[in-house]
Protein backbone atom coordinates (compact mmCIF):
# COMPACT_ATOMS: atom_id res chain seq x y z
CA UNK A 1 0.00 0.00 0.00
CA UNK A 2 2.87 2.38 0.85
CA UNK A 3 4.31 1.56 -3.05
CA UNK A 4 1.18 3.06 -4.41
CA UNK A 5 1.17 6.41 -3.82
CA UNK A 6 4.86 7.01 -3.89
CA UNK A 7 4.36 5.64 -7.43
CA UNK A 8 1.07 8.32 -8.03
CA UNK A 9 3.81 10.66 -7.21
CA UNK A 10 6.74 9.84 -9.82
CA UNK A 11 3.67 9.76 -12.27
CA UNK A 12 2.83 12.97 -11.23
CA UNK A 13 6.18 14.91 -11.54
CA UNK A 14 6.49 13.02 -14.91
CA UNK A 15 3.76 14.42 -15.76
CA UNK A 16 4.36 17.79 -14.74
CA UNK A 17 7.98 17.55 -16.22
CA UNK A 18 6.17 16.34 -19.83
CA UNK A 19 3.79 19.92 -18.90
CA UNK A 20 6.89 22.13 -18.67
CA UNK A 21 8.80 20.66 -21.86
CA UNK A 22 5.84 21.47 -24.08
CA UNK A 23 5.59 24.72 -22.38
CA UNK A 24 9.56 25.15 -23.46
CA UNK A 25 8.18 24.29 -26.76
CA UNK A 26 5.74 26.30 -26.97
CA UNK A 27 7.59 29.21 -25.91
CA UNK A 28 10.11 27.93 -28.84
CA UNK A 29 7.70 28.59 -31.46
CA UNK A 30 6.81 31.94 -30.14
CA UNK A 31 10.44 33.02 -30.16
CA UNK A 32 10.30 31.38 -33.58
CA UNK A 33 7.35 33.40 -34.92
CA UNK A 34 8.99 36.49 -33.37
CA UNK A 35 11.99 36.00 -35.24
CA UNK A 36 10.04 35.28 -38.77
CA UNK A 37 7.97 38.24 -38.05
CA UNK A 38 11.34 40.47 -37.38
CA UNK A 39 12.36 38.63 -40.93
CA UNK A 40 9.27 39.68 -42.36
CA UNK A 41 9.84 43.43 -41.05
CA UNK A 42 13.32 43.40 -42.50
CA UNK A 43 11.84 42.52 -45.70
CA UNK A 44 9.84 44.95 -45.62
CA UNK A 45 12.07 47.64 -45.18
CA UNK A 46 14.07 46.04 -47.60
CA UNK A 47 11.26 46.34 -50.30
CA UNK A 48 10.55 50.01 -49.26
CA UNK A 49 14.33 51.17 -49.71
CA UNK A 50 14.45 49.24 -53.05
CA UNK A 51 11.02 51.30 -53.70
CA UNK A 52 12.49 54.49 -52.89
CA UNK A 53 15.74 53.90 -55.11
CA UNK A 54 13.49 52.59 -58.12
CA UNK A 55 11.26 55.96 -57.60
CA UNK A 56 14.43 58.17 -57.38
CA UNK A 57 16.00 56.31 -60.75
CA UNK A 58 12.40 56.93 -62.18
CA UNK A 59 12.52 60.60 -61.26
CA UNK A 60 16.32 61.37 -62.44
CA UNK A 61 15.89 59.24 -65.96
CA UNK A 62 12.57 61.55 -66.34
CA UNK A 63 14.78 64.46 -65.86
CA UNK A 64 17.22 63.35 -68.14
CA UNK A 65 14.25 62.29 -71.05
CA UNK A 66 13.20 66.02 -70.40
CA UNK A 67 15.97 67.65 -70.95
CA UNK A 68 17.23 65.20 -74.11
CA UNK A 69 13.40 66.38 -75.43
CA UNK A 70 14.42 69.68 -75.02
CA UNK A 71 17.75 69.52 -76.98
CA UNK A 72 15.90 67.26 -80.33
CA UNK A 73 12.96 69.83 -80.12
CA UNK A 74 15.73 72.83 -80.53
CA UNK A 75 17.58 70.66 -83.21
CA UNK A 76 14.66 69.97 -85.22
CA UNK A 77 13.34 73.36 -84.89
CA UNK A 78 16.99 74.66 -86.43
CA UNK A 79 16.20 71.99 -89.28
CA UNK A 80 12.82 73.35 -89.96
CA UNK A 81 14.62 76.80 -90.30
CA UNK A 82 16.88 75.13 -92.85
CA UNK A 83 14.22 73.35 -94.93
CA UNK A 84 12.16 76.61 -95.67
CA UNK A 85 14.80 78.02 -96.62
CA UNK A 86 15.36 75.29 -98.51
CA UNK A 87 11.93 74.52 -99.86
CA UNK A 88 11.79 78.46 -100.61
CA UNK A 89 14.99 78.22 -102.99
CA UNK A 90 13.74 74.88 -104.64
CA UNK A 91 10.60 76.67 -105.46
CA UNK A 92 12.35 79.21 -106.94
CA UNK A 93 13.81 76.64 -109.26
CA UNK A 94 10.75 74.62 -109.66
CA UNK A 95 8.65 77.60 -110.74
CA UNK A 96 11.69 77.89 -113.88
CA UNK A 97 11.33 73.77 -114.70
CA UNK A 98 7.79 73.96 -114.87
CA UNK A 99 7.69 75.34 -118.34
CA UNK A 100 9.87 72.73 -119.33
CA UNK A 101 7.85 69.85 -117.70
CA UNK A 102 4.19 71.22 -119.19
CA UNK A 103 5.79 70.73 -122.77
CA UNK A 104 7.19 67.28 -121.66
CA UNK A 105 3.82 66.00 -120.21
CA UNK A 106 1.67 67.13 -123.37
CA UNK A 107 4.16 65.20 -125.52
CA UNK A 108 3.90 62.05 -122.67
CA UNK A 109 0.19 62.43 -122.85
CA UNK A 110 0.66 61.87 -126.69
CA UNK A 111 2.71 58.56 -126.46
CA UNK A 112 0.49 57.16 -123.86
CA UNK A 113 -2.51 57.60 -125.73
CA UNK A 114 -0.41 55.51 -128.42
CA UNK A 115 0.41 52.74 -125.98
CA UNK A 116 -3.47 52.57 -125.13
CA UNK A 117 -4.29 52.12 -128.26
CA UNK A 118 -1.43 49.42 -128.63
CA UNK A 119 -3.02 47.91 -125.68
CA UNK A 120 -6.81 47.71 -126.75
CA UNK A 121 -5.31 46.07 -129.72
CA UNK A 122 -3.37 43.32 -127.54
CA UNK A 123 -6.23 42.91 -125.51
CA UNK A 124 -8.59 42.59 -128.38
CA UNK A 125 -6.30 39.73 -129.62
CA UNK A 126 -6.14 38.03 -126.39
CA UNK A 127 -10.22 37.89 -125.98
CA UNK A 128 -10.15 36.46 -129.37
CA UNK A 129 -7.71 33.34 -128.51
CA UNK A 130 -9.80 32.85 -125.05
CA UNK A 131 -12.86 32.41 -127.53
CA UNK A 132 -10.72 30.05 -129.22
CA UNK A 133 -9.39 28.17 -126.70
CA UNK A 134 -13.00 28.12 -124.85
CA UNK A 135 -14.26 26.41 -127.91
CA UNK A 136 -11.96 24.01 -128.05
CA UNK A 137 -12.84 23.43 -124.36
CA UNK A 138 -16.38 22.84 -124.99
CA UNK A 139 -15.29 20.63 -128.09
CA UNK A 140 -12.90 18.40 -125.22
CA UNK A 141 -15.95 18.13 -123.24
CA UNK A 142 -18.35 16.70 -126.26
CA UNK A 143 -15.73 14.13 -126.74
CA UNK A 144 -15.48 13.02 -122.83
CA UNK A 145 -19.27 13.15 -122.56
CA UNK A 146 -19.69 11.01 -125.45
CA UNK A 147 -16.92 8.47 -123.87
CA UNK A 148 -19.06 8.53 -120.86
CA UNK A 149 -22.09 7.66 -122.92
CA UNK A 150 -20.33 4.83 -124.60
CA UNK A 151 -18.85 3.41 -121.08
CA UNK A 152 -22.38 3.53 -120.53
CA UNK A 153 -23.90 1.81 -123.52
CA UNK A 154 -21.44 -0.53 -123.01
CA UNK A 155 -22.20 -1.75 -118.90
CA UNK A 156 -25.93 -1.68 -119.94
CA UNK A 157 -24.66 -3.94 -123.24
CA UNK A 158 -23.30 -6.49 -120.42
CA UNK A 159 -25.77 -6.19 -118.04
CA UNK A 160 -27.79 -7.51 -121.01
CA UNK A 161 -25.62 -10.31 -121.52
CA UNK A 162 -26.29 -11.27 -117.92
CA UNK A 163 -29.85 -11.12 -117.97
CA UNK A 164 -29.63 -13.42 -120.80
CA UNK A 165 -27.44 -15.99 -119.33
CA UNK A 166 -29.55 -16.04 -116.05
CA UNK A 167 -32.60 -16.91 -118.73
CA UNK A 168 -30.72 -19.36 -120.05
CA UNK A 169 -28.79 -20.69 -116.69
CA UNK A 170 -32.53 -21.05 -115.47
CA UNK A 171 -34.24 -22.74 -118.49
CA UNK A 172 -31.02 -25.03 -117.94
CA UNK A 173 -31.78 -25.74 -114.27
CA UNK A 174 -35.45 -26.38 -114.72
CA UNK A 175 -34.29 -29.84 -116.63
CA UNK A 176 -31.62 -30.68 -114.37
CA UNK A 177 -31.71 -33.06 -111.65
CA UNK A 178 -30.50 -31.53 -107.96
CA UNK A 179 -26.76 -32.78 -107.98
CA UNK A 180 -26.63 -31.49 -111.65
CA UNK A 181 -28.07 -27.99 -110.85
CA UNK A 182 -25.45 -27.98 -107.71
CA UNK A 183 -22.82 -28.52 -109.83
CA UNK A 184 -23.81 -26.47 -112.66
CA UNK A 185 -24.04 -23.47 -109.88
CA UNK A 186 -20.39 -24.19 -109.13
CA UNK A 187 -19.80 -24.23 -112.66
CA UNK A 188 -21.74 -21.26 -113.44
CA UNK A 189 -19.82 -19.15 -110.17
CA UNK A 190 -16.26 -19.38 -111.50
CA UNK A 191 -17.29 -18.59 -115.13
CA UNK A 192 -19.09 -15.77 -113.45
CA UNK A 193 -15.88 -14.83 -111.35
CA UNK A 194 -13.44 -14.89 -114.34
CA UNK A 195 -16.03 -12.83 -116.62
CA UNK A 196 -15.62 -10.43 -113.44
CA UNK A 197 -11.86 -10.14 -113.85
CA UNK A 198 -12.22 -10.07 -117.51
CA UNK A 199 -14.77 -7.33 -116.98
CA UNK A 200 -12.71 -5.58 -114.78
CA UNK A 201 -9.82 -5.23 -116.88
CA UNK A 202 -11.62 -4.62 -119.49
CA UNK A 203 -13.03 -1.57 -118.06
CA UNK A 204 -10.04 -0.37 -117.06
CA UNK A 205 -8.20 -0.62 -120.56
CA UNK A 206 -11.63 1.73 -122.24
CA UNK A 207 -11.08 4.21 -119.33
CA UNK A 208 -7.41 4.31 -120.42
CA UNK A 209 -7.88 4.42 -123.42
CA UNK A 210 -10.56 7.14 -122.80
CA UNK A 211 -8.10 9.26 -121.06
Amino acid sequence: MELEPRERERERERERERERERERERERERESERERERERERERERERERERERGEREREREREERERERERERRERERERERERERERARERERDRERERERERERERERERERERERERKREREREREREREREREREREREREKERERERERERERERGRERERKREIKRESMSERERERERERERERERERERKGDEGVHSLYTSGS
